[in-house]
């Protein structure tokens, strides 16, 4: 499994509207850098962002441990809303 399609697991795991969920990745001006992008609706961003940043957070960190175990790059995830 791709970084994408882990981020996109974990992502559509919670939220309520998981069809809203758009993630893909971009080039960086760094080619040591990952740069993926989660688009969900308004009303699921305080799923995926949670209480201060925890539950992005807790997603950047296991989409980063596997990103050591494919590429060994540094991983950066955005999240916005519809």
């Amino acid at each position: 499994m791709n970084l994408v399609e882990l981020t996109e697991l974990i992502i559509k795991k919670l939220v309520v509207d998981s069809d809203s969920v758009s993630v893909k990745e971009f080039e960086s001006d760094d080619e040591n850098t990952i740069l993926i992008e989660v688009m969900v609706s308004s009303e699921d961003m305080p799923r995926v962002i949670g209480h201060s940043g925890k539950t992005i957070n807790a997603i950047r960190t296991i989409v980063q441990v596997a990103s050591f175990n494919q590429d060994n790059k540094l991983v950066k995830i955005n999240v916005d809303s519809y």
